[in-house]
């Protein structure tokens, strides 16, 4: 038997990489980019950024055409991470610095399985499903981390330097605090670590997990140095092709280590681009909408598999797929099986990347928004279930969208412009159906979010939250100081109510800075200055955004802004005429998620316009009044 096996290796060479492939456990490695749009590389039909390394890496593998993520990037994460969908884990927006909240350390994730399997694993990159220690990679499976823990949005000013910053992560040890310019090295920094991780496990001959989720093409856009001016495409370009670059050496190394063969490599993005950023954002090609919608354009991804010798060079696959397939398609490929106590959504890929399936056993694909399933997909057809929003950050929402039970053809028509539901009773029916029992089903299934009682900055900051004010306790607006962040259960209730914030600062002339600001991108508002003029914006919480301004001079200037009882904006600066938005209904439909912070922005921006720089004046005086009911 061993003699006839040796002749026909001998007769076809090319066959011993293959079966020493199957008899090996395969590696995997996921390269998770973040917020990139389904039309930002060459494979997927960009005509502005050049990527010759996923050309290459599409040429000699299958692009995956229907391939799902989330809206959001800790609702994505932890979808790839446990293989369910978001809200099943309780995850279903973003996480913020020294949050109480994280992935809870009970569920099993694909490292969990895979390091029980003999595998070594490593995480390289952004995290983002909890900052606290016990959310971290290396108490969720993996072996090792380097990275920043959450976007690289997300800076807090340092108390030892004064600059806004973000933690560069060894293990569970910040190993070092970035500015704005040192964020130009991670890329590099987290291929050189991937790269140095594939080198060691295979001179071990270990199974080996990467999983590298990079901080690209996050904003605000850091390119190394060596890539700023190499595309046509600007800033936004330029990382691409950064980005392009990594792969290529990911690519490299495994072929250099003799184990491309042996290896499984997932490319892959977290949600759609950030297309309200304009140039700073990707775009989706065919697709509508963007990332923080579930539009096709907001959860729909680039993604191709890679295996040499495994799956099919030039491939292309239209299978109904997605991050949660991962892990039962991982585990069940080294010789595992996912644990059948712990509900998954996801299915084996298997077949489908070995070219013997055209779909999975998938019935249909369902559309988170937050909690809220909002759509669902069977085969060409997908039904809005609710309304929609367009993405995160634009003002406006097209009148279409409003409206819910609309049904559309992808097949025909992958621009989800075109509503056949009146000629389609019967498929309207059946996924409305299909909608109301997954509803339940995660309601009678839903696991608990992992909680810290005493949460931290990894760090020490001048932003976080004073200890002396518990939360839920009425601000003292009179003591109320730079750097002061409190929840929104601590500031008046503003829904559905007129308001005003009554306020005093002293400034330096022409500046772009934050005054203050109470929400996110979602629901909120704030003041901020900006040239010569003070800023006053709010986000209702209906995908529209309103702004009003007064020009300010240097020194000492009193205002007032808010509601009136119209909910129209105002704002008063000095003894000039107040300013009034044209119209009124603009009412904060619900509490902000994020925190009020006085001199800087907690987290994200309720205006997009909004400046990133922290107050650099003085304050004389802040408080906000509204109706107690």
């Amino acid at each position: 038997m061993f003699l006839r096996l040796h002749l026909l290796l001998f007769a076809f060479p090319g066959f011993l990489p293959f079966v020493q492939a199957a008899d090996a456990k395969p590696n995997f490695v996921v390269i998770f980019i973040d917020d990139m749009g389904y039309g930002d590389i060459e494979p997927f039909g960009s005509k502005v950024n050049r990527t010759p390394h996923l050309n290459r890496m599409a040429e000699e593998g299958m692009k995956l055409t229907s391939f799902y993520a989330a809206p959001v990037c800790s609702a994505s994460r932890a979808q790839l991470l446990t293989g369910c969908y978001a809200p099943r884990v309780s995850v279903p927006g973003v996480f913020f610095p020294a949050g109480k909240n994280g992935l809870n350390p009970e569920e099993k994730t694909i490292a969990d399985y895979l390091k029980e399997l003999g595998y070594a694993t490593a995480c390289v990159g952004k995290w983002h499903v909890g900052d606290q220690v016990d959310f971290l990679p290396t108490r969720q499976g993996f072996d090792s981390y380097f990275g920043i823990p959450y976007s690289n949005d997300m800076q807090r000013t340092s108390s030892e330097s004064g600059k806004r910053v973000t933690p560069l992560l060894r293990d569970e040890k910040v190993a070092e605090l970035l500015e704005d310019e040192g964020q130009r090295r991670v890329t590099r920094e987290y291929t050189e670590e991937a790269v140095s991780f594939i080198e060691r496990e295979a001179r071990a001959e270990k199974p080996f997990f990467l999983y590298l989720p990079h901080t690209a093409m996050h904003v605000p856009l850091f390119p190394h140095k060596d890539f700023v001016g190499s595309s046509s495409n600007g800033v936004y370009g330029d990382w691409v092709r950064e980005v392009d670059w990594s792969v290529g050496e990911i690519l490299g190394a495994l072929k250099t280590s003799g184990v491309e063969r042996e290896t499984l490599v997932i490319f892959t993005s977290d949600n759609g681009p950030w297309a309200s950023k304009g140039k700073a954002g990707g775009v989706s090609g065919p697709l509508r909408g963007a990332k923080g919608c579930t539009l096709e354009g907001g959860v729909r991804v680039p993604t191709i598999a890679w295996w040499p010798g495994r799956v099919k060079a030039g491939a292309s696959s239209d299978a109904i797929s997605g991050t949660p397939d991962l892990l039962p398609t991982f585990v069940t490929l080294a010789g595992g099986k996912p644990d059948p106590s712990i509900k998954i959504d996801g299915y084996d890929l298997t077949q489908v990347l070995d070219g013997k399936a055209d779909q999975t056993k998938r019935e249909a694909w369902y559309y988170f928004g937050g909690n809220n399933l909002q759509a669902v997909r069977s085969g060409p057809w997908k039904l809005a279930v609710t309304a929609q929003s367009i993405g995160m950050g634009f003002k406006d929402k097209p009148e279409d969208l409003k409206k819910k039970g609309r049904l559309y053809n992808l097949d025909e028509e992958i621009g989800e412009t075109t509503d056949v539901a009146a000629k389609h009773p019967e498929v309207v029916a059946r996924l409305t159906a299909l909608a109301a029992a997954m509803e339940l089903e995660i309601k009678e299934n839903k696991r608990p979010v992992g909680v810290v009682k005493n949460p931290v900055m990894l760090y020490p900051s001048s932003q976080k939250r004073r200890a002396s004010v518990r939360r839920g306790k009425p601000v003292n607006w009179s003591k109320v100081k730079l750097g002061d962040v409190f929840s929104s259960g601590q500031v008046p209730d503003l829904v559905k109510k007129p308001f005003t914030i009554f306020g005093g600062i002293e400034t330096k002339g022409k500046v772009n800075e934050v005054v203050m600001a109470h929400g996110g991108t979602q629901v909120g508002y704030g003041l901020y200055l900006k040239e010569e003029n003070l800023v006053f914006a709010v986000s209702t919480g209906k995908g529209h955004l309103e702004r009003v301004q007064a020009p300010v001079d240097p020194g000492k200037v009193e205002f007032s802004a808010g509601l009136d009882v119209s909910g129209r904006l105002f704002l008063k600066v000095g003894k000039r005429q107040p300013i009034q938005s044209d119209r009124g209904n603009h009412w904060i439909t619900r509490v902000p998620a994020e925190d009020f912070s006085m001199g800087f922005d907690d987290a994200h921006a309720v205006d997009p316009q909004a400046p990133k720089a922290t107050f650099s004046g003085k304050l004389l005086e802040i408080r906000v009044n509204a109706p107690s009911k």
